[in-house]
C-alpha cells in the first residue's frame, strides 16, 4: 500500500449509521470498563502486529508491524473506538469496527488470513480462558425448534433472491464450486458449480429411475440437474424466497412434473415405504446447529433405503476449535448465520459410528475450491455495490458482507476451514 493510498484512505469519511437499523454499530462502548478493557486490547493489537507478517498504520502516519510495505496492513481511522469494541466485545466488536468504517484494508483477505493461521497467538492463554464466561462471548441458546430454524434461516436466505443474483452465477449455486484449474475465472464459475453437483450426484449413484431427496434447495440447480438424469426429486427448504424462485427455474426448465420442492423442516420429511435411492444434501448441516446433528444423521438414515447412498457436502472446522465456538457467540453467528455452527470431522465421525448405521465409504476435500469460489463471489459482490444500494442494502450491510467474503476466503486459504463431498452407506459397501 502506498503513502498517497493510506493518506487518502485516511481522509475518506465514513458514511453515517443508521442506529436504528445497526444499533451496536452505531454506538462504541465508553465507561471506565470500556477504557481499561480498550487498553488491554490496544495493547494486543499492537503485539499481533509486532510478532506476525502484518502492519498497523494510524491515523498520524506511525507504522507498527512489517517493514515490508508490501505486507497485509490494517489502516486505522479510528484506533480508539476500534480497541473499545475489542476490549469489550473480542472478534464481535472487530467486525462491528469494521463495519462501522473505522478500520480497513487494501487486502482485507491477506489480514484475515494471517489471523486465521495465528489464532492461537493474538491473544494469550489466560484470556482465552475467560472469554466462554463473559457475557458478551456467550451464546444466546436457541432451542433447536422448528420455529426458530424458520427464522434462523430467514435472516440469511429470505434477505432477498436480488441480493443474490447479483453475485452468484446463473446456476444460482451458493455452495463451493469445482474447478478444473485454479485459479478460475467469473466465466468458469457456472461450469465449475455444475461439475461439483454432477460430482456429488454420481456420488450418489444418481440415474433414470433413482428416486432422490434433497436436504436444503437452495435455488434448485441440483433438482434440475438431478431430474435432467431422469430421477424424480423431492426437496426440502425453510427459505420461502428459494422455494419460490426454485420452482420457477425447475418450470422453465421443463422439469415440474418430476420434481416438488416443499417447505418442509428435514425432521418433518414422511419416507417412502421402500426408502429413497439417494439423500443428497448441500451446506445445509451448518445451519442446524450442535445439538442437532445426531438428529440431523438419524434423520437421513431414516430416509435412506437399505442399499441406497447419502452425499453431505459440508463445511468443517477443526475439533479444537469447533468445540471452544460451541459456547461461544461469533460475528458470524450475530450476524451472517443464526443458530448454526460448523462441524469438525472427528465430531460426525463419532456421531455416525456410534449412534447410526451410516458408514462413510468416500470423503473428498474440495477445500482450495472453495477459497476460489469465495474470491469470485467477493469480487462480483463489490462490483455491485451500487446496485445492492439501489435494492436497499446499505453502506453497512455491504462492508458486512464484504467481510463475511473475505472471511470465509481466508478461512480456506488458510487451512482453517475444510470442505467435504462425504459418502455414506447403510452399510458401508462402496
Amino acid at each position: 500500500m502506498s503513502v498517497a493510498t493510506i493518506q487518502e484512505t485516511i481522509r475518506t469519511p465514513s458514511p453515517a449509521i443508521d442506529p436504528d437499523r445497526w444499533p451496536a454499530v452505531s454506538h462504541v462502548p465508553s465507561g471506565v470498563v470500556s477504557t481499561a478493557s480498550a487498553a488491554v486490547a490496544g495493547r494486543l493489537l499492537r503485539r499481533a502486529a509486532a510478532r506476525l507478517p502484518l502492519r498497523l498504520v494510524y491515523p498520524d502516519g506511525t507504522v507498527i508491524g512489517a517493514a515490508d510495505p508490501t505486507m497485509p496492513t490494517i489502516v486505522l481511522h479510528r484506533p480508539d473506538a476500534l480497541a473499545r469494541r475489542v476490549g469489550r466485545y473480542g472478534l464481535i466488536g472487530f467486525g462491528e469496527s469494521y463495519m462501522a468504517g473505522e478500520w480497513s484494508s487494501d487486502d482485507l483477505v491477506g489480514v484475515l488470513t494471517v489471523f486465521a493461521t495465528s489464532v492461537a497467538e493474538l491473544v494469550p492463554v489466560a484470556l482465552q480462558r475467560l472469554r466462554p464466561i463473559g457475557p458478551a462471548f456467550r451464546p444466546k441458546w436457541r432451542a433447536p425448534s422448528r420455529d426458530q430454524a424458520r427464522r434462523d434461516i430467514a435472516e440469511h436466505y429470505d434477505l432477498s433472491n436480488d441480493l443474490f443474483t447479483e453475485f452468484l452465477d446463473e446456476t444460482m449455486t451458493y455452495s463451493c464450486a469445482l474447478f478444473t484449474r485454479l485459479p478460475a475465472s467469473q466465466d468458469e464459475l457456472a461450469a465449475a458449480q455444475r461439475r461439483k453437483i454432477d460430482r456429488l450426484l454420481d456420488m450418489a449413484g444418481v440415474k433414470r429411475g433413482s428416486r432422490v431427496l434433497e436436504i436444503g434447495t437452495g435455488w434448485g440447480e441440483l433438482c434440475i440437474r438431478a431430474a435432467s438424469r431422469g430421477a424424480t426429486v423431492r426437496s426440502v427448504t425453510l427459505s420461502v424466497e428459494q422455494q419460490q424462485l426454485a420452482r420457477l427455474r425447475v418450470a422453465a426448465a421443463g422439469l415440474s412434473d418430476c420434481v416438488r420442492i416443499d417447505l418442509c423442516d428435514y425432521r418433518d420429511v414422511e419416507g417412502l415405504p421402500e426408502g429413497y435411492d439417494a439423500v443428497v444434501s448441500v451446506e445445509m448441516i451448518e445451519a442446524v446447529g450442535y445439538h442437532s446433528w445426531p438428529t440431523y444423521f438419524a434423520t437421513v438414515e431414516r430416509l435412506l433405503r437399505p442399499e441406497g447412498r447419502a452425499v453431505i457436502q459440508m463445511i468443517t472446522m477443526p475439533h479444537a476449535r469447533m468445540l471452544a465456538s460451541r459456547h461461544t457467540h461469533t460475528w458470524i453467528q450475530k450476524y451472517i448465520f443464526p443458530g448454526g455452527l460448523l462441524p469438525s470431522t472427528q465430531a460426525i465421525s463419532a456421531i455416525t459410528e456410534r449412534h447410526n448405521g451410516l458408514r462413510s465409504v468416500d470423503m473428498t476435500s474440495l477445500r482450495p475450491h472453495y477459497a476460489e469460489t469465495l474470491r469470485l463471489w467477493r469480487e462480483r459482490f463489490m462490483q455491485r455495490r451500487d446496485a445492492l444500494a439501489s435494492l436497499g442494502f446499505d453502506e453497512v450491510f455491504g462492508r458486512m458482507w464484504e467481510l463475511y467474503l473475505a472471511y470465509s476466503e481466508a478461512g480456506f486459504r488458510s487451512g482453517y476451514l475444510d470442505v467435504y463431498q462425504w459418502t455414506f452407506t447403510r452399510d458401508g459397501t462402496r
